[in-house]
């Protein structure tokens, strides 16, 4: 499949059937994208063309051919510590801050997980923070990391990452500190794995079933829905929390506009968004 040869016809159900499916809104001139994510797909598929593949996904069939296409078209941008800052917010300032101040561990949201570096490096940070304060009450926190991808709730569960993976925002002492080297292997230790579990959540559907948090993590994933997926994402976002929690958003990303629901508060390393009482 190349550029050129998809249609503008079906490139705007194409954006649709995206949009609605997963929140993802597709930009004008981005066939190229379909292009370079899907082609692999619908060759393994047996599918010749976009318009194809756009009327085997309104049949729903094959069955699995729409979690595959969301799959390949969802963005798995990560790494360790990405943008060091925020952590260094969690770290230095509300982990102490809900420490002193809950008298009961905590419940962390990594949503849009991808392949668990975001929820490995809070656990990372909570183990650093343990072991400063060895009389806190928040070792037993709880991460919950969700993402849509199937593929990679498998990989970020199975906690196995190559060189190449670890190279990308990790230190060498964070390395040896919180991985185990299993032949070509580097395995996230069983102190940083044990508070972390990985769930399958879609951000347009309910998070009732996730329960309530004190910290959520959304970064570098609301600049792709459309301006009223971002308001009822943020405002049940804010339902899911408790009172005083936090939201952590992507350095392009803003409530503004969207939510009235939280407060701004501006750290010595970064911005993060308080739940107002």
């Amino acid at each position: 499949m190349q550029t050129q040869e998809i249609t503008d016809s079906d490139y705007q159900r194409f954006k649709r059937f995206l949009e609605d499916a997963c929140g993802i809104l597709l930009g004008d001139g981005k066939q190229y994208l379909i292009v370079s994510r899907l082609t692999r797909l619908m060759r393994d598929e047996n599918i010749g063309s976009l318009s194809e593949l756009i009327k085997s996904l309104e049949r729903a069939s094959p069955h699995h051919l729409r979690d595959a296409v969301i799959d390949a078209m969802t963005t798995n941008e990560t790494s360790w510590f990405r943008d060091i800052q925020p952590f260094e917010t969690l770290g230095q300032v509300i982990f102490p801050e809900l420490d002193a101040s809950r008298s009961s561990s905590l419940r962390v949201w990594s949503a849009a997980c991808s392949s668990g570096q975001e929820p490995y490096t809070i656990s990372m940070m909570l183990s650093e923070y343990c072991r400063k304060f060895p009389g806190n009450r928040i070792a037993n926190s709880q991460i919950i990391a969700t993402d849509i991808s199937s593929s990679m709730l498998v990989q970020a569960k199975k906690a196995e990452y190559e060189d190449v993976a670890l190279g990308r925002g990790l230190s060498d002492q964070r390395r040896q500190q919180f991985f185990v080297k299993q032949d070509s292997i580097w395995r996230v230790n069983d102190d940083v794995r044990k508070r972390v579990s990985f769930r399958p959540q879609n951000l347009l559907q309910s998070f009732g079933t996730l329960g309530k948090f004190d910290i959520i993590f959304c970064r570098n994933v609301l600049i792709y829905f459309s301006a009223d997926l971002k308001k009822d994402i943020l405002q049940r976002m804010a339902q899911s929390l408790n009172k005083g929690g936090y939201l952590f958003l992507g350095a392009s990303e803003t409530i503004s506009g969207y939510t009235d629901a939280f407060e701004l508060v501006r750290t010595p390393f970064s911005t993060v968004y308080r739940r107002k009482d």
